[in-house]
């Protein structure tokens, strides 16, 4: 069974490679203080970071900021707690065909926003959070650096100690961004 998945994954990172070679995005950012959009790309099965991300969703709305989330959940039911949240979007295993690439019109959607910041905290590399951050038309991208990944569609990379604690994390890439002033 692990094989076959392996082999899906494989496949499915085949298509987003071409597709993403495909598609041209212009980088463009100039400071935080004019950022209106941010989208956040999370692997929902962490739980524990729902409140962080409220928190962040809450600090980003007092500052005028609106936040969208898009999560993947790979159990059966979603979460009480994950369900009627107008900024959270969660995709689930049968809104991905069988090579993992997100299907559902929500995943599309939010792929063709053009955020003017997304935000990777898919340190886990689930395939369709993957495929949702490097086919997104995001203006700029942020998310862990990783050596071995040639797909890493990130303008800003952070280097963090694993494992990655999600407020921390969401601390710095924002004062990182506060201090870009092109």
């Amino acid at each position: 069974m692990e094989l076959l998945k392996s082999i899906r994954i494989k496949t499915g990172t085949v298509i987003l490679r071409r597709r993403a070679s495909d598609s041209r995005r212009k980088t463009v950012f100039g400071n935080f203080s004019a950022v209106k959009t941010i989208g956040i790309v999370w692997n929902s099965a962490n739980s524990e970071d729902f409140k962080t991300l409220a928190a962040f969703h809450q600090q980003m709305t007092e500052r005028n900021i609106e936040v969208h989330v898009i999560g993947y959940y790979d159990g059966k039911n979603l979460p009480d707690r994950y369900t009627a949240i107008r900024y959270l979007t969660c995709i689930r295993k049968h809104e991905v065909n069988m090579f993992y690439i997100p299907i559902s019109n929500d995943a599309r959607d939010f792929m063709n926003k053009k955020f003017d910041v997304l935000i990777d905290i898919n340190f886990e590399k689930i395939f369709p959070l993957s495929y949702i951050t490097v086919m997104s038309k995001a203006l700029f991208k942020a998310g862990l650096f990783e050596q071995e990944n040639p797909l890493a569609p990130f303008d800003l990379m952070m280097e963090i100690k694993k494992p990655a604690a999600v407020d921390n994390y969401l601390k710095q890439i924002i004062q990182y961004l506060e201090m870009i002033n092109a």
